[in-house]
């Protein structure tokens, strides 16, 4: 018979609040045409994309970061110190070691709490919402703070016509605490790894190392048509899948905030899971551009702001990326 004593967490768990931070600088496509060969025109119609962030030197993912979640920490009411972790989902933090998560922890006061980072692309919020809700009705830690933050700006080739202007900065942030009802439902979640040369660095840095600088700087670069195809298809299923594990419906969602990587792609989705027109759909890319694990708490915070979502409302998250990698779920907005 066990001698360890049950864990004294939540029975559940819920987002308590959410903050984000956009760079100052707002890059219009007309800058990217500068070093590709297109036009404003194509590039919104293949994207949705109007404009992007990118971040100033002073702008670090840390410091994004600290913005964001100052904002979250305000927006939930809780102070910094009962923070017990901080997860951060990121691939711009060029630094192998030590996490990003230990320094941001540090900065925002948060005292002495678990802190790590975590790479899944643009699933990460998902990934980190889920290892959230997990520690919080475990017992691990009362308050958790999940970060999605990226500089993708640092690994975009400008002369790539595929991707140069898919990409933006930012961090988004929420806090993540103990709820006397289910308002984080179970995750669906996976990977698809067969397919991992879809999206991928250009150059692993150890090549790039040896090259002695001769190669361009690594870069995301991406199968654009077959990205599109897994998203569109297989990713409607994995939403419908996360509906069905909360228990609900798409009559039952007030809210629809898939990953920010493509206006037609979160067009077909719509159109796919024949979601009512009473949900509000989040459509951030617009302005923002696809910040990969930033991109779902940057568009639930704005959608928070304007009005367009309220608290209470029932929405349904989806990330995917990299990897390939998935993770959907069905929240109660803070």
């Amino acid at each position: 018979m066990s001698k360890i004593k049950p864990a004294k967490g939540s029975p559940y768990a819920r987002i308590l609040g959410v903050g984000g931070y956009r760079p100052v600088r707002v890059v219009p496509n007309e800058v990217i045409l500068e070093t590709i060969d297109s036009s404003d025109e194509w590039i919104r119609s293949r994207s949705g994309i109007a404009t992007r962030h990118w971040a100033s030197p002073q702008e670090t993912v840390a410091a994004m970061s600290v913005e964001a979640s100052g904002k979250a920490l305000a927006a939930a009411g809780i102070a910094p110190e009962k923070i017990g972790a901080v997860i951060v989902s990121t691939v711009s933090h060029f630094k192998q070691t030590p996490a990003v998560a230990t320094e941001i922890a540090h900065r925002v006061g948060a005292g002495k709490p678990a802190a790590f980072d975590i790479s899944a692309g643009c699933a990460g919020f998902g990934y980190g919402l889920t290892l959230a809700k997990g520690l919080v009705v475990e017992g691990s830690a009362e308050y958790v703070l999940v970060i999605g933050v990226e500089r993708l700006s640092d690994l975009t080739d400008l002369e790539d016509r595929a991707t140069a202007f898919l990409f933006g900065d930012g961090a988004g942030a929420v806090v993540v605490g103990p709820s006397d009802e289910p308002a984080i439902g179970p995750t669906v979640w996976g990977s698809e790894g067969d397919k991992s040369e879809t999206i991928k660095q250009t150059v692993p840095w150890d090549e790039y190392r040896t090259t002695d600088g001769a190669e361009k700087f690594p870069a995301i670069t991406q199968e654009g048509q077959a990205v599109f195809r897994w998203a569109v298809f297989e990713m409607a299923k994995v939403a419908q899948q996360a509906l069905d594990a909360a228990g609900i419906t798409a009559d039952d969602l007030d809210v629809f905030i898939p990953h920010q990587a493509n206006m037609r792609i979160i067009d077909s989705m719509v159109k796919t899971l024949k979601l009512p027109e009473h949900v509000t759909v989040a459509r951030d890319v617009e302005t923002t551009g696809n910040t990969s694990a930033a991109s779902i708490p940057l568009a639930m915070e704005r959608l928070l702001a304007t009005g367009a979502a309220k608290s209470g409302d029932t929405a349904l998250v989806i990330g995917f990326g990299a990897g390939l990698v998935y993770a959907a779920t069905v929240v109660t907005l803070p």
